[in-house]
């Protein structure tokens, strides 16, 4: 897949050429797009899907030493929107997508380089607050120290297969990590892997200080959608506030964690599809 010249990021697109864009904005931060699919590429069966890896992660790494900030970030968004000429953008953002996806929407009410979104849809949003985070790290962490999760390490280590077949140990082990995302821990299986720059992560963290984004994205104005789980580990009432706070459309998945398009595909990919469908913008493409 290419390179993109104005900000040396990779990227990839995917579905019609002639159907309505989308962006698509993986989470982490310091991760990468893949592991999004092949679940999300069920968008680009009626749309044009945009995405990249997140300078920092997968195959846009750097050897730069300047530290990467949020900020860092939405700058390197607003070059996307306009090389792919995707004025107004159509952002879906998964995560900390979805945090990216509103730091861009906030920022671009004061900076005119940056095209203020068309709509936007939040997937299992990342914490609006610093206070909301950190709730979230103390309950990923409960569960991972619960009987079920537990169960499942010890099963692991008594198994033998780190030694009879180290790939599927890998894989094991990587499943496991991230079980407590899950409502159900054994969905864990579904999930592409992925890998975490840690030093991007924890810099674009820290650059946000103690954040709380409620009031400024009471100054955003498009049409926006909001999907929570009512398992994952986000709480609820950080999705609940950003969607009161936008004046978004908010809907709850049942028997859901933090990965919708794994747990709960078909209820994600309607309520998608609804919102999409009526809220159609106008592009200078």
């Amino acid at each position: 897949m290419p390179f993109s010249p104005s900000t040396s990021l990779f990227y990839r697109v995917d579905g019609p050429s002639s159907a309505p864009p989308l962006l698509l904005l993986h989470g982490g931060p310091g991760a990468h797009h893949d592991y999004l699919y092949p679940q999300m590429l069920e968008l680009a069966k009626d749309y044009r899907v945009y995405t990249y890896d997140q300078r920092g992660g997968g195959q846009s790494k750097t050897d730069d030493p300047t530290p990467i900030t949020w900020e860092t970030q939405v700058g390197d968004l607003g070059k996307l929107v306009h090389e792919f000429g995707l004025v107004p953008p159509t952002l879906v953002g998964y995560s900390w997508g979805a945090l990216l996806a509103m730091l861009y929407a906030i920022r671009s009410t004061s900076d005119a380089s940056l095209p203020a979104p068309a709509r936007m849809v939040l997937i299992s949003p990342a914490p609006i607050t610093r206070s909301w985070r950190n709730e979230f790290e103390e309950t990923l962490a409960a569960r991972g120290r619960g009987e079920v999760i537990q169960g499942m390490r010890a099963e692991l280590a008594a198994s033998g297969l780190r030694e009879r077949d180290p790939e599927a140990y890998r894989q094991r082990s990587f499943e496991l990590s991230v079980a407590g995302y899950f409502h159900d821990p054994a969905r864990a299986t579904a999930l592409t892997p992925f890998r975490v720059t840690g030093k991007v992560q924890q810099s674009i963290w820290n650059s946000l200080g103690d954040f709380d984004l409620r009031e400024a994205l009471c100054a955003v104005h498009c049409p926006v959608l909001v999907v929570h789980g009512n398992s994952d580990p986000i709480p609820l009432a950080s999705a609940q506030a950003a969607a009161e706070c936008l004046g978004a459309e908010f809907v709850v998945l049942d028997a859901c964690g933090h990965v919708p398009y794994v747990e709960q595909p078909e209820a994600l990919f309607a309520a998608l599809r609804t919102f999409l469908a009526k809220t159609t913008p106008q592009t200078s493409r």
